[in-house]
């Protein structure tokens, strides 16, 4: 598993460690209208998924918003937002924010995309901070779980992956 800190704390992940060239796991999440989406539902398109803790805090924000103003350029690439915040709260956030090119989706109910892709932390019952691209095949091409849950991605190496899956 990847070691990952919070606040330089050690945490603990659960579930499975995705790499470069797995299959991309499946699972269940909520959208902001409380409706189920799994990985199949997006089926045959590239998908950027980008993992936050909470829409709530400055660099998930800031992630967000990156995510979503790049996503205009990236072509047939769907951007998915995933956190444990609840979905009205993820849809009040967009709302608010002028968010409209970024589907945000919430694991607060099963943790179901936490441990499928190894992300869910043990102690706190959020997600680590992470970025997945997924081809339109369902192969992983591209993954960064990020160190320590309080930094920013490397957004330029996960746009360009995106660009570059098929």
């Amino acid at each position: 598993m990847a070691n990952i800190t919070f606040k330089g704390n050690n945490v603990t992940l659960l579930g499975n460690e995705v790499k470069v060239g797995d299959q991309a796991p499946d699972f269940t999440v909520l959208a902001n209208d409380l409706s189920e989406v799994t990985l199949q539902d997006s089926k045959g398109s590239v998908r950027l998924i980008s993992v936050v803790p909470s829409l709530d805090t400055g660099v998930c924000d800031a992630q967000t918003r990156r995510f979503n103003e790049e996503a205009a350029s990236l072509g047939n690439v769907k951007v998915l937002t995933v956190s444990v915040d609840l979905p009205f709260a993820q849809k009040r956030w967009c709302g608010a924010n002028g968010i409209e090119n970024v589907q945000t989706l919430s694991d607060h109910r099963a943790l179901s995309f936490g441990e499928a892709y190894g992300v869910a932390i043990k102690e706190l019952r959020l997600l680590a901070r992470a970025v997945f691209v997924v081809d339109s095949n369902d192969k992983v091409t591209y993954v960064e779980y990020v160190s320590e849950a309080t930094d920013h991605p490397n957004y330029e190496a996960a746009l360009e992956a995106a660009k570059q899956a098929e």
